[in-house]
């Protein structure tokens, strides 16, 4: 008979047992089923509803289930629905009676939001590792090429020249910001639901607070609807999970652009990168493309539990059954994404000639001109057009801005004098650059250290 068979007169229908039924999904939760099973366990001894016996022969149990479905030995069966039922039915076959008593002051509940939410904080933390990892690696490429200039692009267009770790630092701090979101979604998860029971708590004088220092949690849920209701912690999760891969996709759009054999700034590693069956000449950012196209998919997670909670009724209602395969799709992609992108940023090759190359060759230092200008005292706007009309001469002649005399020079402006060579020299631009987290040397150095020591701390 079912947990909840009491109720009913004849059988569930099988294609009822199979449309219903999350254990293909939910048989992940099994460690966290079982770790407050027995913390469940423990508290039902210490106020007097198990004897020690009782006890130590439940858990003794659970952890020989546990042992069971690692190594593959246990049976599932959609009969059985869910994690919570597989569990509590090998545990009565294992203790009798004592294992009958288990799901005293306890429902499925406010058990599934205890499961996920001991999910959430171990995977999540894992998460926040892997973005550390990341951090590392784009720390030490960017200190290991920090002498590299590059161009900087606004809608694809080359723009200013910018210190090839700058732009690295861009992504870095990117990632600095998805780890601190990680670290708070962890904390806002960390409330104990157990003891809610389906709504509305229990006569049964369950110690809450026993539980909580025993799984570890920050604090107690304060409303027992709520607590069963809430899911705005899988929202969390997977919004911050949607940040991460959505950045993680940018710089892969970024470094699959730059490996083309048009840019050649970057050669991805070989071990990340595969061939075509038919040209042999081929080398394709396939691991780079996955992570950009994955993100479309964790982005679709989120989206579906917006649509999954946006119609519900207090409390519990069966839909919330559908949280966790995108939650559980989400959390995967996520870590696999950053494994892949760490292993990228540490093995690929930089060709910081071709990338110095580019930036000679263009007129981003029109920037720089214009600004020399302001400095002579030519109002901004007007010095603008001035390099303006100077770029444009120098378009239709194919040569660049420093080619032009300073006799010239002066036809367009008076103000011009034979320092502005080195004013639009790249490398004096980066050095000339001085407010705080511009694209120049010296703040790179400074970022540099200063997120040397955060990562230390």
């Amino acid at each position: 008979m079912k947990a909840w068979g009491g109720r009913f007169k004849g059988e569930t229908n099988p294609l009822m047992e199979r449309y219903s039924a999350s254990i293909d999904f939910d048989w992940a939760l099994f460690e966290y089923d079982i770790e407050g099973s027995k913390a469940h366990a423990e508290m039902l001894a210490h106020i007097g509803i198990l004897d020690e016996k009782e006890r130590d022969g439940i858990i003794r149990a659970l952890d020989e289930i546990k042992m069971e479905i690692r190594e593959g030995r246990f049976e599932f069966s959609a009969s059985m629905e869910d994690i919570h039922m597989h569990v509590e039915a090998r545990l009565i076959e294992k203790t009798g009676e004592a294992g009958k008593k288990l799901h005293t002051g306890r429902s499925r509940n406010d058990q599934v939001s205890l499961d996920m939410r001991l999910f959430l904080k171990h995977e999540l933390r894992l998460s926040e590792m892997a973005v550390e990892g990341l951090l590392v690696v784009l720390l030490e490429k960017g200190s290991k090429e920090k002498g590299i200039f590059m161009p900087g692009y606004t809608h694809m267009q080359k723009a200013q020249v910018v210190p090839f770790s700058h732009y690295l630092l861009a992504y870095y701090y990117m990632f600095q910001r998805d780890r601190e979101r990680l670290k708070g979604v962890i904390r806002a998860i960390d409330v104990l639901p157990l003891g809610s029971g389906a709504l509305a708590g229990s006569t049964i004088p369950l110690d809450r607070e026993f539980v909580r220092q025993r799984l570890g949690f920050s604090r107690v849920s304060e409303n027992s609807m709520d607590a069963v209701a809430d899911r705005d912690f899988v929202l969390d999760a997977v919004f911050a999970n949607g940040m991460v891969m959505t950045h993680l996709s940018r710089l892969s759009e970024d470094l699959i652009i730059f490996s083309t054999e048009e840019f050649g700034f970057v050669s991805l590693p070989d071990e990340l990168c595969t061939g075509s069956s038919l040209m042999p000449h081929k080398k394709n950012p396939d691991a780079l493309e996955l992570t950009r196209g994955k993100t479309s998919r964790v982005i679709g997670d989120l989206m579906s539990l917006f649509a999954l909670l946006k119609g519900l009724p207090m409390t519990y209602n069966r839909d919330l059954q559908e949280d966790k395969e995108p939650l559980f799709h989400a959390v995967a992609t996520v870590k696999d994404a950053l494994a892949i992108m760490t292993l990228c940023i540490q093995g690929m090759e930089i060709n910081g000639r071709r990338m110095e190359e580019a930036a000679i060759k263009s007129f981003m230092a029109a920037v720089e001109m214009a600004e020399y200008l302001t400095l002579k005292g030519v109002p901004f706007r007007e010095a603008h057009t001035i390099t303006g009309r100077m770029v444009r001469a120098c378009e239709e002649k194919g040569v660049p801005l420093a080619s032009i005399g300073i006799e010239e020079m002066k036809t367009y402006s008076g103000a011009f004098e034979d320092d502005i060579y080195d004013h639009i020299e790249p490398r004096r631009i980066l050095s000339n650059r001085r407010t705080t987290g511009a694209a120049s040397f010296a703040e790179v150095e400074k970022e540099l250290d200063a997120e040397t020591a955060y990562l230390h701390h």
